[in-house]
Formats: structure tokens, C-alpha cells, sequence
């Protein structure tokens, strides 16, 4: 064993996986394996390379000829990315309440992006075309700032998808008021796998004008794509990449993560397994008696009421969130690596602690 070896079983133990986040796991074998295969020689920097070249046909497979891929570190800068190429200084985006832009991004789409969040509260984490309608108005008024976007998850925060006709009826209504449509795709995968449909039904073939891509939640090592479905929206994609700091020297170990998951199918097995965890989960914790999950599960989350001291210790057995602190509710999730015995082993933790809180 290595002196490297050593340290990591020392800092590590490889055994633990928790329900916080499946930002949380570990790279997928086959992404770790493409790296390597990367590796060795050298490649031209700056997404000159062979792999990010490559990179573009693999994408067209899924979105069609006119995509055009553009590789990012991480979710938040793919969406401040995307987000100043559909504005203008004076825009503005109409975004869920719950929408992450919103709620964990520690404000970088106002202050890096200088664009305003024109926020609505949703049930479900889902906008709709009358939802949209309660900001996109005053155009031309110079005292407010100018509805120029719209933003969608899919997944949503709250673990709810959006179907394609839904989404086709929010691109056809935004189009008609002049306004783009971003899709923030931090779990896309789990929602095709949902769906039961290509990536492209409710993306390209909806209307969606540019989406951010994930990979980290699905298995990447890092990296994100800001992915550009309808040029005729979008401005200076690779000078903004750089100036928000986003553009990867070495961006061929970026692209060549993005080829792993998108050529073949490791994208919609590791999206399609960890949506069964979560279905297994929600199927073992409905069985406790006292604990009531409170949000439909259609991706990878499930969200859970259940007395807070009963949350608290169950988190010193494992890790999670309260999603929200004043009513006990609480997210978990599940990844590419979560097995069915790490459910049944926390859905029994869980069982235990509320039989011991009831006691």
C-alpha cells in the first residue's frame, strides 16, 4: 500500500454513503477510466483539443445539429454563463421562488451576471405559462427591469419534472412575449429517465433555447456544459465562458468525462438507478409509522416530514438536510452508488428512532 493509499483509508472510509446529496458520491468507474484514457501526450489547451471537438458530435446526437457545447467547472457558472448570454445589462429572469439560481447561489447570477431575479412562488417547484405571466410584463418601462428570460429546472428542487408538453407550452408562451428560455439541467438525466423519453423531447423539440447540462450529480468528476440549442438567442458564448472565469485549461479531461456519460448509455443507467433508490426509499419510509412524505417522488428525492429531535439523531447515523427547518421537513437523496441494502439499512435506522421517540 502507498503512502497516498494510506491516507485516503485514514481520511476516508470508502464504506459510508449518506442521503444529502448526490453531490456526495464518488466518480463512476467508467468516467474515472476515460480520464486516464485521456491522460498521457499532449492536447492543445483551452478546448482546442481532440476530445472537445469530439465532444460537439456526441452532443448533437442527443440535441440535434445546431447544439453547441461549452464545458464549465461547476452548475452555478454554467447557469451565470447562460444566463448573460440571453440578457441584456437592464434584463431580467422570470425563475421559481425555489428555483437554485434563486436559493443556492449565493446570489452569482445577480452579482456576477448583473441581471435581476424576478421570482414566483410555485407549488411544486414548476412554472406555468400563467405562473410566468405574474412577472413578464412591463416591457419598455424603464423603471423596472426587463423580462428577458425565463428559467426552468428539470428536475425541479423539489424533485418534481416537468412533462415535454408542459415544457413546449412555457417555450411557446415565452417566445410569444419576446422572451428566451434557459432550462437548468443539474439532474436532466433523472428526469429523461422519468420520462421515458430522449434528452431532445423536451429540450431541442420543446422550444428551449439554451440549457446548462449537468454531470457532477450523474457521476463526473466535475464540470458542467452550458449547451446552446437555438443560436439565434445567445451572445458572445466564449468571451463570457472566459470572463466569468469558467473556461478549463485543460479542458480535454472536462470533455472526455461528458463522452463517457453521453455515448453510450452510463448517463441514463446511473440517472435510471438512482431514481429506483429513491422510489425504494420513499416505498420503505412510508411504511414508519410517523414519518409522511410529503412531495411526489418522480427523480431521485424523496422529502419526508418527521419530528425534528427524531431528524437530528438520525442525522449522527447519517448524513442529510432539513429542507425545511420551521416544519421538519427533510430531503434525501440518492446517487449512481446508493444500493438497495444502504436504503434498507437507513429506512430500519429510521424506524428505530421514531419507535425510540415514541417510546
Amino acid at each position: 500500500m502507498t503512502a497516498l493509499q494510506t491516507d485516503a483509508v485514514r481520511h476516508h472510509d470508502p464504506r459510508v454513503r449518506g442521503f444529502a446529496s448526490d453531490n456526495y458520491a464518488g466518480v463512476h468507474p467508467e468516467v474515472l477510466a476515460a480520464i486516464a484514457l485521456a491522460n498521457g501526450g499532449h492536447q492543445v489547451a483551452y478546448g482546442e483539443d481532440d476530445y472537445t471537438a469530439h465532444l460537439q458530435d456526441v452532443f448533437r446526437g442527443h440535441f440535434g445539429p445546431r447544439a453547441e457545447a461549452f464545458p464549465v467547472f461547476n452548475g452555478t457558472g454554467a447557469n451565470v454563463v447562460a444566463l448573460q448570454a440571453l440578457t441584456e445589462r437592464w434584463g431580467a429572469v422570470v425563475c421559481a421562488a425555489s428555483a437554485h439560481i434563486n436559493v443556492d447561489e449565493g446570489g452569482a447570477p445577480e452579482r456576477m451576471g448583473g441581471l435581476k431575479l424576478l421570482t414566483v412562488p410555485t407549488p411544486d417547484g414548476k412554472l406555468t405559462p400563467e405562473l410566468i405571466d405574474r412577472e413578464a410584463w412591463g416591457f419598455d418601462d424603464e423603471h423596472r427591469a426587463q423580462p428577458q428570460v425565463v428559467s426552468i429546472t428539470q428536475s425541479t428542487e423539489l424533485g418534481t419534472c416537468y412533462t415535454p408538453e408542459e415544457i413546449r407550452a412555457i417555450c411557446d408562451h415565452a417566445h410569444e412575449r419576446g422572451l428566451a428560455v434557459h432550462l437548468d439541467g443539474s439532474r436532466i438525466a433523472n428526469a429523461a429517465a422519468t420520462l421515458g423519453v430522449p434528452l431532445r423531447e423536451f429540450t431541442t423539440d420543446a422550444g428551449v433555447d439554451v440549457l446548462s447540462f449537468g454531470g457532477t450529480k450523474n457521476g463526473l468528476l466535475l464540470g458542467e456544459c452550458v449547451v446552446v440549442l437555438n443560436p439565434e438567442r445567445v451572445r458572445a458564448m466564449k468571451h463570457l465562458r472566459k470572463l466569468s472565469m469558467q473556461l478549463a485549461s485543460k479542458m480535454r479531461f472536462v470533455s472526455v468525462q461528458f463522452e463517457a456519460l453521453l455515448t453510450g448509455d452510463l448517463w441514463l443507467r446511473s440517472a435510471g438507478h438512482a431514481n429506483a433508490m429513491a422510489r425504494r426509499l420513499e416505498s420503505a419510509v412510508r411504511a414508519v409509522e410517523g414519518v409522511t412524505v410529503v412531495r411526489p417522488v418522480q427523480a431521485n428525492a424523496v422529502f419526508a416530514r418527521l419530528p425534528r429531535e427524531v431528524g437530528e439523531r438520525l442525522q449522527k447515523r447519517y448524513r442529510f438536510y432539513f429542507w425545511d427547518e420551521s416544519t421538519g421537513e427533510v430531503r434525501w437523496m440518492c446517487s449512481f452508488d446508493t444500493t438497495e441494502e444502504d436504503v434498507d439499512s437507513f429506512a430500519a435506522a429510521l424506524a428505530e428512532e421514531m419507535a425510540a421517540h415514541s417510546a
